[in-house]
């Protein structure tokens, strides 16, 4: 049988690199370890963003800018993003980026911890979520997001599978990570369970959750 990461390698043989100015952010970015979406989630992305064709995005987790630029070439020219993103250094970066990329009309990056710039939007104000972010707070995060996003709107949890330990048992797991291990279970069960959503768990990248709010 074939391994998920020669599978992986080949499915990503096929995907294009980014050019220009966001290429030079997203190699960059790996360069120094800061996390950006996976090329394969990348690409899962973008077909979502064709097919639904958003016009008001959320992001958790903006990091430098990269996953929200990328977004950016696949919207109308009237629809934007909200990020957020707790590091200041991060979000300095991210709008650096985002100005030399001239989508300062386009992507709002809100500094601070998402748990509370969350509760300060507008119910209903959305109609695409992208969640990228601490794994261990998806569980909190999920109710506010809930409210955010519209009736038919999409919320897509990215690394819900935390390169193969959510499927290990709570004791096989460094006790470090116990606590992220148990709360991206129970974010799983909930998103699967909540009669709210209808939710697919896909294994691309490191997991990703697509769920439909109903």
């Amino acid at each position: 049988m074939l391994s998920l990461d020669r599978i992986s390698s080949f499915v990503r043989s096929f995907i294009k690199d980014d050019e220009g100015k966001i290429g030079d952010i997203y190699n960059d970015a790996i360069k120094r370890g800061v996390p950006v979406i996976k090329p394969e989630t990348r690409e899962f992305l973008k077909t979502q963003l064709l097919i639904h064709k958003p016009m008001r995005i959320l992001e958790v987790g903006t990091a430098v800018g990269y996953s929200s630029l990328f977004m950016s070439q696949f919207l109308s020219d009237d629809a934007t993003i909200d990020t957020i993103e707790l590091s200041e250094e991060r979000v300095i970066e991210a709008r650096g980026n985002i100005e030399a990329l001239g989508k300062e009309d386009t992507i709002t990056v809100h500094q601070g911890d998402a748990a509370l710039v969350l509760k300060e939007l507008k119910t209903d104000a959305y109609d695409f979520a992208f969640v990228d972010a601490a794994k261990g707070q998806y569980i909190y995060y999920y109710p506010e997001i809930m409210r955010l996003v519209k009736s038919g709107g999409v919320i897509i949890s990215d690394n819900v599978l935390q390169e193969g330990e959510v499927l290990e048992s709570h004791f096989l797991v460094e006790k470090r990570n116990r606590t992220i291990h148990d709360r991206m279970r129970e974010y799983l069960y909930t998103i699967t369970h909540d009669e709210r959503v209808d939710t697919a768990v896909l294994s691309i990248g490191d997991g990703v959750a697509v769920s439909v709010k109903r």
